[in-house]
């Protein structure tokens, strides 16, 4: 049984089939349930051929997020004091793996949801009076986190993106990879460098701003440059050129040189949710193979028939039930306020794997129809690959895991 300190998460009561597949043996509680199914219902309304057509024209699913906003999914871990549903990390988890469980792609929202944390954390109160009610009813949208560059890649320490003082004001000057939403959003965090790579404090010297681009465009735009970068998904992604940006002091987020330990709140919340992301689409493909499996006929039988067929899709869905365990377990200790940086890189790792091998399984289950777009296999198939990659490396969590669980020698 999971446990939070105040009350369970989950209450183990296994049972047969209580849910199709047997997706769920545990029972969640009723504010749980109730929480998934106001995501599926929601979702229901935005079937596979929405998607479908939003990866095809790669569009930004805007109508998807406006009506994710409208219902408060967006503002799920602002707290109601502004406006929002003041709930916790394993609330916002179930969200983000409806949107894909469902055949949609959480990325045009999720960023709302993991940038939170560190807003929450460290932000100023002027910042959280100025924008967490905004954020919270919709007029106000924060989806882009600016922190990659071409040079640095994983190594974050490393970037080159400056900010300088210049009066009451902060110049930034540098340029940014992989800033994705930012051409649809109102806000966005921007990582930089003030003052020069101590190696003695490798992370420190960076600071955060929280910038706000609708003075920026209408006052500097020369000055914030994004450019689109279409990738093998629709990623509403862009390169981005910071030229000389001009902002307040208001804008700095907590203390001038501590930005990566705020950084690292925000990146934990990341690794759980998209790990949700990733769980919800193994289920995604468990269902689709099961399913097919199950009707398809050749050779005058099913071919879920076959041990060839049936087995490995069972070996994936027990893998993702694996991953899902560490998934709840990183986010009780989010929502307690524990430490959960193992667990939280855990549980992105074991979910990017196992979801990666359920997409295989499902391709193969459908042989070639499973490369036909009309049935979104191949799309999901695509979508599913960047867990491995993105927000990072599953070697880098090894060698995180090797080093700061294990303690074994650091290997970068």
């Amino acid at each position: 049984m999971l446990m939070r300190e105040n009350g369970t998460l989950l209450e183990a009561e296994p049972t047969e089939n209580d849910q199709p597949h047997g997706e769920y043996l545990m029972r969640e509680r009723p504010d749980l349930q109730q929480l998934r199914s106001k995501v599926r219902d929601l979702c229901a309304d935005f079937p596979d051929e929405y998607w479908r057509e939003m990866d095809i024209n790669r569009e930004y699913p805007q109508k998807f997020v406006d009506a994710m906003t409208k219902a408060g999914l967006l503002a799920t871990l602002i707290p109601q004091e502004y406006g929002g549903l003041g709930l916790g990390i394993s609330e916002a988890s179930i969200v983000m793996e409806e949107i894909n469980r469902s055949g949609g792609h959480a990325a045009a929202c999720h960023a709302q949801l993991y940038t939170m944390k560190a807003v929450l954390n460290h932000g100023t109160q002027w910042q959280k009076d100025t924008y967490l009610p905004g954020i919270a009813e919709g007029s106000i949208r924060l989806q882009a986190f600016s922190i990659t560059e071409e040079i640095s890649g994983s190594n974050t320490s490393a970037i080159q993106t400056r900010a300088v003082r210049d009066g009451k004001d902060w110049i930034i000057t540098g340029q940014k990879n992989w800033t994705s939403r930012v051409n649809e959003s109102d806000l966005v965090l921007v990582l930089t460098r003030t003052s020069d790579f101590d190696p003695e404090d490798r992370n420190g010297g960076l600071t955060l701003f929280l910038v706000d681009l609708r003075q920026v465009r209408a006052e500097q735009p020369d000055a914030f440059r994004p450019e689109k970068v279409r990738t093998m998904f629709n990623y509403a992604t862009n390169k981005v050129t910071y030229d000389g940006l001009r902002v307040p002091e208001s804008a700095v987020v907590g203390e001038v040189g501590r930005g990566f330990r705020y950084v690292i709140d925000g990146w934990n919340m990341e690794r759980i949710l998209l790990a949700a992301e990733a769980i919800g689409d193994g289920y995604w493909f468990i269902d689709r193979a099961s399913s097919y499996a199950s009707n398809r006929e050749v050779f005058g039988r099913k071919i879920g028939v076959n041990q060839g067929v049936q087995f490995p899709i069972v070996d994936a869905y027990m893998k993702i039930r694996a991953a899902d365990s560490v998934r709840w377990e990183a986010c009780v200790l989010a929502d307690n306020d524990a430490p959960v940086g193992a667990e939280a890189n855990m549980a992105k790792h074991l979910a990017s794997e196992a979801s990666w091998e359920a997409a295989n399984v499902c391709l193969n289950t459908y042989g070639g129809y499973g490369f036909v777009d009309q049935y979104d296999v191949e799309r999901k198939f695509r979508e599913t690959r960047m867990y491995q990659v993105a927000p990072v490396n599953n070697n880098l969590i090894k060698a995180f895991i090797g080093n700061k669980v294990l303690n074994m020698p650091r290997t970068y």
